[in-house]
């Protein structure tokens, strides 16, 4: 309970400032026609007004729920207007995207901590990389990539979310290999440890609590990366997609239910990691 109630009261506190939000901004609406109707409302109706509008500027918590509970519940799962579809879609071009830029994130991070030459010629590029607006990049993606011949929007969505997620499993790798302190590197030189053995027999071990952390920012960046690399490139599916059509067709509540979808997904795969966090370092013996 007292882990769930600080949980329970933020809730509360952020449906209250949404629904606080929701008549604030879907009452302009509503007084400019009752102006237009020449009739004088009160307070209670106007209240009730902007809970029910059919595009209102800022959807209703419970409005966005109805969406929801459509989209998730009452739809077929193979339905291109369910949510678990495109979510499904958004969700393997992730754990691609994951996937590579986890393993381009950690052979990076090997080389600039064994070798001075990658790490003066590759750190400075792998920052300058992050400076570079995503959206501008996506569209150069899908363009060579065609030119390639390779097709559809799996493999470019992949290549931007690893583009996003590549960089903080870089940081975290290159932070925990880094962590041995010179007596524990000095200890391992006495017994003629090589420098492979010393790796992972004291570095990569050390660097594993460094590492997921990382990845649950990086699993966070690739979901987002996934996304982003959806709405310019044409995407009919996808969260991205549902996004991208809700603003085109004027439908907030479509958009609004997509987002909350995508920060659930991102909360759910949040958590796998840090079970798998939990799991492997209490097998390793850091702390419980």
């Amino acid at each position: 309970m007292r882990r769930v109630l600080p949980i329970l009261t933020v809730l509360a506190a952020i449906l209250a400032i949404w629904y606080a939000g929701a008549v604030w901004m879907n009452s302009t609406w509503t007084l400019a026609q009752a102006e237009r109707a020449g009739v004088e409302l009160s307070l209670g109706e106007v209240v009730a007004d902007t809970m029910v509008q059919q595009r209102p500027r800022l959807p209703a918590p419970h409005q966005v729920a109805a969406e929801l509970k459509s989209t998730v519940i009452d739809k077929k799962v193979t339905s291109k207007r369910s949510l678990v579809f495109h979510g499904w879609i958004t969700l393997s071009s992730t754990l691609a995207g994951f996937a590579l830029g986890t393993i381009t994130g950690i052979l990076m991070a090997v080389g600039i901590v064994f070798s001075r030459t990658v790490n003066m010629s590759l750190m400075p590029w792998a920052i300058i990389s992050q400076t570079i607006p995503i959206v501008a990049i996506a569209p150069m993606i899908i363009v060579v990539l065609a030119s390639a011949g390779v097709e559809g929007r799996a493999v470019p969505k992949a290549i931007i979310s690893a583009y996003l997620c590549y960089f903080p499993v870089l940081v975290g790798m290159v932070k925990g290999l880094r962590s041995p302190d010179a007596m524990q590197l000095d200890l391992l030189k006495t017994y003629g440890a090589s420098g492979w053995a010393t790796f992972w027999k004291l570095r990569f071990p050390a660097s594993m609590p460094y590492l997921f952390t990382s990845l649950k920012i990086g699993i966070a960046a690739a979901l987002v990366g996934t996304i982003v690399g959806e709405l310019p490139t044409g995407a009919i599916r996808g969260l991205g997609a549902r996004i991208l059509i809700g603003d085109q067709f004027g439908n907030p509540i479509m958009i609004w239910s997509a987002l909350i979808a995508a920060a659930c997904l991102a909360a759910g795969l949040v958590t796998v990691v840090a079970f798998l966090q939990s799991v492997t370092l209490r097998r390793m013996g850091f702390g419980r």
